[in-house]
């Protein structure tokens, strides 16, 4: 997402291991929503470690272009004859002339909640697809995220941890704003909905879902502890608290994920 983007969490082998878990808990959902036809062409805006691009390209029966602006990400992302992935930026995406108006599909999950200028990423995904073809985006809407009962010092950490976007000039709320970037950029928005990303402690996946939210608070405590958004004792502090709490039996964790899709016109 290179100079266009700001990744509040990083690269870091830690990171990567929360992303593999990421893609087991939301993927198959995200697969049922996307419906995909055999014989599509698609590309995946932001592919990471391309999990989610395999599952994508398997469906198809063809081979995915995938994009991706970290050298990082490339280097542990899955290796298969079906993905095309290309070392670039979705705000300048490497395609070849030909390519564009192509594709049937273009994708992007949690890519422009990390993009300062999420339109012109959605302009492209419009004119990467053929007339008719669909562009899907996944992203977050932080402010609907909800633990219960609150673990202690929650509500300042997580507050902090969305400011922590505005300093970066991103923004934690993009969720709410996906079907109108599709009209903004020119494709008639198709449908809304949500994928459900929450878990209580009674589940079997529970211990995931704690995880990928404690990974993700703690790996943006330094962002938060040098833009004097909350002071490290009490980030400590409530990440404690927050692994206390995950423990309860009536825990819960209530989130949703922001759906969108449009067709090109």
């Amino acid at each position: 997402m290179g100079a266009e983007s700001a990744y509040l969490h990083g690269t870091s082998p830690a990171e990567q291991g929360r992303l593999s878990l990421l893609n087991r808990l939301m993927n198959e959902a995200a697969m049922r929503e996307l419906a995909i036809a055999k014989g599509d062409l698609i590309i995946d805006f932001g592919c990471g470690l391309g999990q989610l691009s395999l599952d994508m390209a398997r469906a198809a029966g063809t081979r995915l272009v995938g994009i991706e602006r970290s050298e990082e990400q490339l280097a542990r992302a899955e290796r298969h004859a079906l993905l095309d992935l290309r070392l670039g930026d979705v705000s300048d995406p490497p395609l070849r002339d030909h390519e564009w108006g192509s594709f049937d599909l273009a994708h992007a999950r949690f890519v422009l909640e990390h993009v300062r200028e999420p339109l012109e990423v959605v302009r492209h995904m419009v004119r990467a697809v053929r007339p008719g073809g669909r562009i899907v985006l996944q992203d977050d809407d932080h402010d609907v995220f909800r633990c219960w009962p609150e673990p202690a010092g929650f509500t300042p950490l997580w507050k902090a941890f969305q400011r922590s976007y505005d300093r970066l000039g991103c923004d934690p709320y993009i969720g709410r704003r996906l079907v109108s970037l599709l009209h903004d950029a020119g494709a008639a928005p198709v449908r809304s909905t949500w994928i459900y990303f929450g878990s209580c402690a009674a589940e079997p996946k529970w211990p995931g879902f704690v995880e990928n939210i404690h990974s993700q608070l703690a790996g943006a405590r330094e962002a938060m502890i040098e833009g004097g958004l909350l002071g490290s004792a009490e980030i400590d502090a409530a990440l404690v608290a927050f692994r206390e709490w995950a423990h309860r039996p009536e825990a819960a964790i209530w989130y949703s994920i922001c759906w969108a899709e449009g067709a090109r016109r």
